[in-house]
């Protein structure tokens, strides 16, 4: 190998790993901006722009959210009984329909 070799090859190795500690650098930063932005998103959602929410705005953001899960449930719970009556009338007819054409 020739003297200029080495040198050569440790320079490649190095601009390789300065090109994947960049990459690795833009990676995380993307994450930080993208957290950032969410916990903006969250500031604003409860109403406290730049400030950190208390313990008890917390509570209460959860009691509101899991009244409103609750709600929700039971209008699932409702629209699938709905539609278990509906297909119960269905299956009724279909045989009605059915018993009349065998006469």
């Amino acid at each position: 190998m020739s003297g200029n070799a080495r040198p050569e090859m440790a320079f490649s190795e190095l601009e390789r790993l300065v090109r994947s500690l960049g990459e690795e650098l833009a990676f995380f930063r993307r994450r930080a901006l993208e957290a950032e932005r969410r916990w903006r998103d969250a500031m604003e959602h409860t109403g406290h722009g730049d400030t950190a929410p208390t313990r008890e705005s917390l509570a209460s953001r959860l009691a509101e959210l899991e009244r409103e899960n609750g709600e929700l449930r039971a209008r699932l719970d409702d629209a699938a009984e709905r539609t278990r009556q509906m297909a119960e009338r269905l299956r009724f007819l279909r045989q009605q329909e059915g018993g009349a054409g065998e006469r």
